[in-house]
């Protein structure tokens, strides 16, 4: 009898064992990474092509031992609510949020299940954490905030006698916004006259576009998934005004902006996905993981623009462009 007591004791202990080690009884389980996107758009799918390359940076590889289940919103805000919480409910170890309403969607969806934040410019200003330094809560990642103050001295470089530079966004894109406010703040401090124009949506940027280039000698674009989506629509207005833009993304550039100091998208996945990666072995935890920054872009300009519209590229910043970042031509 003694030794069956015995025989039970060592059973009950090895069970114990078996639940602390991961919150709950150990398995040979192939862990689940839930991805949620706004849209589909080439700086979106870059940064989503990083977040699996970080992800097997790590050693997880999917398909092999980790399963990635990959949601899209088509751009539709109600899609966001149901797609997180299908990853929720089908018990993913850890998420990743595509976009600021990507991210907020996932954040409304739980409290527990750790998020990664693959690309929002400022997350405690979005309400997705407590501090920047140390989020405090289930979530942490990376930032996508553009260098603001390198974008500036790249327009006085491009547009020596520019005398009024317009900045649009989209207000209801809690990145686009905090950019804009930081970005004017910068221009007032140096003196330099900025205008500001909003919309609602994509339908709103051809009329706003058209009234703003009338008042404006050069165009900034904020980080700004909506504009992004509807460049051509800018660009085009541009072009007939003979006024160039200068986005913060590289793919902006590539779709017809002129030059900018781009955060690599596909670098920001890449690290984001890392994170997780980290995440998942237990190395770190979201909440004193501080929210993560590239504090410098890669030059990038599109020489084709710039010949459109009689700009030349200042040599210092071509020669740049073509060591370490990118030339569209």
């Amino acid at each position: 009898m003694k030794r069956m007591y015995g025989f039970i004791a060592i059973i009950l202990v090895l069970l114990g064992i078996g639940y602390f080690q991961g919150g709950g009884f150990a398995t040979n389980k192939t862990p689940k990474v839930g991805i949620l996107t706004l849209m589909h758009h080439p700086a979106l799918d870059q940064i989503h092509k990083g977040v699996v390359a970080g992800l097997k940076d790590e050693g997880y590889t999917d398909g092999k031992n980790i399963k990635i289940d990959y949601q899209n919103a088509q751009g539709d805000q109600s899609n966001l609510k149901t797609m997180s919480s299908k990853l929720v409910n089908e018990n993913s170890d850890i998420l990743i949020g595509i976009t600021t309403p990507a991210a907020q969607a996932l954040a409304n969806a739980t409290s527990k299940i750790p998020i990664v934040l693959g690309a929002v410019t400022d997350p405690k200003d979005a309400g997705l954490v407590k501090n920047n330094k140390k989020p405090g809560g289930n979530i942490t990642g990376i930032s996508d905030q553009a260098p603001l103050k390198e974008q500036l001295q790249l327009i006085k470089d491009f547009m020596p006698n520019m005398q009024t530079l317009g900045v649009i966004y989209t207000s209801s894109d809690s990145s686009a916004v905090t950019e804009e406010k930081k970005f004017v703040a910068i221009c007032k401090a140096e003196n330099f006259n900025v205008k500001t124009y909003s919309i609602s949506n994509s339908n709103d940027l051809n009329q706003v576009s058209q009234q703003m280039l009338t008042e404006v000698d050069a165009v900034f674009v904020p980080t700004d998934n909506t504009i992004a989506g509807a460049m051509q629509t800018l660009v085009n207005n541009a072009n007939a005004a003979k006024k160039p833009i200068f986005p913060t993304v590289d793919t902006m550039v590539k779709d017809g902006g002129l030059a900018t100091y781009s955060i690599n998208q596909y670098k920001l996945g890449v690290r984001g996905g890392k994170i997780a990666g980290q995440i998942l072995k237990g190395k770190i935890t979201t909440k004193d993981t501080p929210i993560d920054y590239i504090r410098h872009g890669d030059a990038t300009v599109n020489l084709k623009q710039a010949k459109k519209l009689g700009i030349t590229v200042p040599a210092k910043f071509l020669k740049e462009a073509q060591t370490d970042g990118e030339v569209f031509k």
